[in-house]
């Protein structure tokens, strides 16, 4: 495709449904950035909400009939030699096993290796992929695709669809999702809801650190801890994943000596 009044080469990427320019901003930083016309202008963010409603329902339509699955994370940037590359291939085979679906960000590394491993043992593989400033293709084991433009939607798809997480070695993104899937669990938003970590030599010091350094600073409770668990075998995090945690039964408050609402 060219630029009719340059003629050059105009690069395009995914938006969405959309394809756009290459040098137009993602979405997310449109929403979550000020530009200068938006300083003239208060009109701009409201119907911006329209779009994002309709990356809403896009998403629900797409996802609603999936059935049983489980979320897994892990990093885009690991190749098909690495350990847990091989890891991923044996959980996504046996969720497939299990009558489960994977869910994944669609993208390359470890996200492919569990589409991968899910796809060749017949199961369901899923993609949830996102835009970025460098675009990131689905890869091609995703039986069933979805393009989002905004991170916060994505993420509601990864969590209203699945059982369980499984997240394996990663960067921020990782992180960033395994946090929040700690906090919607440990304040209920999620129940019943395993979140199993992969990797021992990986997240060993992560959890040490939270245990010697969070849990004793009194900044989460014991039974916090409780909301991961750690595992090196595939057949095992399978199991983990798909096996729901029972009733959390939430540590007694210290009382403050105020009336509760009501009473008299």
């Amino acid at each position: 495709m060219h630029d009719a009044d340059r003629g050059e080469a105009t690069v395009r990427r995914r938006a969405g449904r959309l394809v756009v320019p290459s040098e137009q901003a993602p979405a997310d930083r449109m929403l979550l950035e000020r530009s200068a016309i938006e300083e003239l202008s208060h009109h701009a963010d409201p119907w911006r909400v329209l779009r994002i409603l309709s990356e809403f329902v896009e998403g629900f339509d797409a996802l609603n009939e999936v059935g049983p699955a489980v979320t897994v994370f892990g990093s885009a940037r690991a190749k098909p030699n690495d350990p847990y590359y091989k890891a991923g291939m044996a959980l996504g085979a046996e969720l497939a096993r299990r009558g489960f679906a994977v869910i994944t960000g669609g993208g390359p590394g470890l996200m492919e290796a569990v589409n991968r491993g899910c796809h060749e043992a017949g199961g369901l593989s899923v993609g949830c992929n996102i835009e970025l400033p460098h675009e990131q293709s689905m890869n091609k084991y995703v039986d069933l695709g979805v393009e989002f433009r905004y991170f916060f939607v994505r993420k509601n798809m990864f969590v209203k669809y699945a059982r369980g997480f499984v997240i394996f070695p990663g960067g921020f993104g990782t992180l960033d999702e395994l946090f929040e899937s700690l906090t919607l669990a440990q304040t209920g938003k999620i129940e019943h809801f395993p979140i199993v970590l992969f990797g021992t030599p990986y997240w060993k010091g992560l959890l040490d650190w939270l245990k010697e350094h969070v849990l004793a600073a009194g900044a989460i409770a014991p039974g916090d801890m409780n909301l991961m668990t750690l595992t090196d075998d595939p057949e095992e995090a399978a199991d983990m994943a798909t096996r729901p945690l029972p009733v959390r039964i939430d540590e007694p408050r210290e009382q403050t000596g105020e009336p509760k609402a009501g009473a008299k």
